[in-house]
């Protein structure tokens, strides 16, 4: 697992934080991302890396357990939109890959257990 610090805006700070208060996560997620959040460093939105996981980007992840690539469009939470094939920042893979550059690997628990991913590719639209 890649233990550098994450890289987010302020408001992506202040978002992160509240969903923590309003109890979104399991208590395995809840500590990791509160532990990166203490971590992260806070920039203006125009300066985060073009490699690095935001709102409105569009991310290619491995799970490192199958080989299995997806890749996913991560938008605001009120511009997610299953027909648009969108997915809220909010969502699980969202919050676990939020802040992390291309080629960092991250561990998440989703519905299905713990997993282990890899961002292979992300790309700002």
């Amino acid at each position: 697992m890649n233990n550098n610090s994450i890289v987010i805006s302020t408001g992506l700070f202040d978002l992160l934080k509240d969903h923590i208060r309003r109890r979104k996560l399991s208590k395995y997620n809840q500590e990791k991302l509160e532990l990166e959040l203490r971590n992260a460093t806070q920039i203006l939105n125009k300066d985060i890396p073009e490699n690095v996981v935001t709102v409105n980007t569009r991310v290619r992840i491995k799970a490192l357990e199958t080989g299995e690539e997806v890749t996913h469009t991560l938008v605001a939470p009120k511009k997610a939109r299953n027909k648009h094939n969108t997915l809220s920042i909010l969502s699980p893979i969202g919050v676990a890959i939020i802040g992390y550059a291309e080629g960092a690997e991250v561990c998440w628990e989703m519905e299905a257990g713990v997993k282990n991913y890899r961002i292979e590719q992300v790309t700002r639209f």
